[in-house]
């Protein structure tokens, strides 16, 4: 009879373990689809238009360098096209910083750096995963993805969502053909 206890008590510790890791996953969720309701502004951002150099697991942008997981197509996909470079993450960081700073010192202290985009600068990041998130991509010539990065100037795990837009895409476009011909069109940090 202990027996039987002890392991009806083993698994239902373990359910609730199991449940509360589920949770986090969606509340994450629910934070994404709540960005792209309530703070969702098309842009269009330039895709890198240096010197692009893919080596095994890196991609390098001029001077600067992004890693990735060598199985993941679509960020390899992402990079080697240009539309996520480390230049682009150091301007979108700055803009972050100078639009959600109420501090005025802080401000025109980085007006007086010499250059104030070396505070904000992504370089040697890893892009651990990409996800499309496919209920927020509903129609053909729109693709959403969630990207799950690795920065040691970043605390905790960034995560970047991004909206790709195709205006030649159907139904019928493979993964690949619509990365290659679309536009950045959103970019914001969770």
């Amino acid at each position: 009879m202990k027996h039987i206890f002890s392991l009806a008590l083993c698994l239902s510790l373990s359910m609730v373990t199991f449940a509360q890791k589920k949770e986090t996953s969606t509340s994450k969720d629910k934070l994404i689809v709540e960005r792209f309701k309530n703070d969702y502004k098309k842009k269009n951002y330039k895709k890198f238009e240096g010197k692009i150099l893919v080596k095994d697991n890196l991609v390098q942008f001029d001077n600067k360098v992004i890693n990735f997981d060598k199985s993941d197509k679509t960020t390899k996909l992402l990079l080697e096209t240009g539309l996520i470079y480390p230049q682009l993450l150091t301007d979108y960081q700055m803009e972050k910083f100078l639009e959600e700073t109420t501090d005025k010192t802080q401000k025109r202290f980085l007006k007086l750096q010499k250059d104030p985009r070396a505070s904000f600068d992504v370089n040697n990041m890893k892009i651990n995963d990409s996800d499309e998130l496919v209920s927020l991509s509903t129609d053909p010539k729109i693709k959403r993805f969630k990207l799950v990065c690795n920065d040691s100037k970043i605390p905790g795990t960034p995560i970047y969502i991004i909206e790709l837009t195709n205006k030649g895409a159907t139904k019928e476009t493979t993964s690949e053909e619509f990365i290659k011909n679309s536009k950045l069109t959103f970019l914001q940090q969770l």
